[in-house]
């Protein structure tokens, strides 16, 4: 979200048309829950699959407290038009979102942010995590880093923040 604005920012600066080329690899679509704006941003040009990228959006957005439990998120068919992809990917997303408990829709009504359930945002980050920390731990065994300099880095960036 923030390159493409950036790229969108800079092009205007130095008149630049970039939208013709820029909408060939990402699409973003805006909407308002209680006066705030929510943006979802998606990639062509990646290898994460575009349903995968809503859901990883949403369930940030969550997990940040930007979205809370009752929030009405757009109709599926909504965001499909919005991004210019196909019901059946944001169908895809909203499902796997349900599946992992953050969302939960009501026939005729539409889907909604499932109210919060601490375990679940924790277990979530812990998921995050490992995913981080194992792609971390193959670059460190591949580079000949041991296990004890890792952990060396690892409490060294822990104690920056």
């Amino acid at each position: 979200m923030y390159i493409y604005n950036a790229i969108l920012y800079i092009s205007s600066i130095y008149n630049i048309n970039f939208n013709h080329n820029l909408e060939s690899f990402c699409r973003q679509t805006c909407w308002q829950i209680g006066g705030n704006n929510v943006n979802i941003f998606i990639s062509n040009s990646g290898d994460v699959p575009i349903y995968e990228q809503i859901t990883s959006q949403i369930k940030d957005m969550v997990m940040r407290g930007e979205l809370k439990g009752g929030d009405a998120l757009p109709s599926m068919r909504a965001l499909a038009k919005d991004l210019h992809i196909s019901v059946i990917t944001t169908k895809r997303a909203y499902e796997e979102l349900e599946r992992d408990g953050f969302i939960h829709t009501m026939v005729g009504r539409g889907s909604f942010i499932a109210d919060a359930n601490m375990e679940m945002m924790k277990e979530e980050k812990y998921r995050q995590i490992e995913e981080i920390l194992t792609e971390g731990v193959r670059l460190a065994k591949s580079s000949g880093i041991s296990c004890e300099e890792l952990q060396e880095i690892i409490q060294m960036v822990y104690e920056e923040d």
